[in-house]
């Protein structure tokens, strides 16, 4: 069962493309959701977080106390860089995990914001990345958080390149709202399920 990286800048719509290939029977893991999921759940990332960041990280009963978090590593790379040698690891593990437990498809999707930032595309067999305008992608996060352009333009520059991504990308996705989305996920769906057969095939 092959294994696809799949991401985009903020608002590039992953979450969407993702949809459609749900709906094409591919299991999605989110990565993002399930960061956010361990850092109330993994006992041993709780305990680490606690001790670089402090005890009022969590707050009484346990819950991760999102707001004092942020504060801490929203203007300090370094801090933020700490936090994620954190995460990503208990991530990564998950994902191997959820992946033992699927039924033999032809290929799973693990979508995620930071994936090449991360370092975790190299753990993927073949990754994509889906690119939309700018421009629209700040007037989508605008409408759907909303939010102003200048925050919505801090977030971005925070992210990797657009052409830095493209690089390390072995297949584009393009949601600019003119270029039809479903024809371009059914080729890929195509792709991968003939790569996985013959994968399968030689492997016999």
């Amino acid at each position: 069962m092959l294994k696809i990286g799949i991401t985009g800048g903020i608002g590039s719509g992953k979450t969407t493309v993702c949809r459609i290939f749900e709906a094409l029977g591919i299991p999605v893991f989110n990565a993002d959701q399930v960061a956010k999921s361990i850092m109330n759940t993994d006992a041993a990332l709780m305990a680490s977080i606690k001790e670089i960041f402090g005890k009022q990280a969590y707050f009484k009963n346990g819950e991760l106390n999102r707001k004092y978090l942020a504060s801490q590593v929203f203007s300090n790379q370094k801090a933020l860089n700490v936090l994620n040698s954190l995460v990503h690891p208990a991530a990564i593990q998950a994902f191997e995990d959820w992946y033992l437990e699927q039924n033999n498809g032809p290929y799973v999707l693990k979508e995620a914001a930071i994936l090449f930032e991360s370092g975790s595309y190299k753990n993927c067999d073949f990754n994509i990345l889906i690119l939309s305008p700018e421009t629209l992608r700040i007037r989508r996060v605008m409408e759907r958080d909303e939010v102003d352009e200048e925050s919505v333009r801090a977030r971005i520059n925070k992210q990797m390149a657009e052409e830095e991504k493209e690089k390390l990308a072995d297949f584009t996705i393009i949601n600019d709202e003119k270029k039809a989305l479903i024809p371009q996920v059914l080729k890929l769906n195509e792709h991968f399920i003939t790569i996985s057969r013959s994968k399968a095939v030689t492997n016999e």
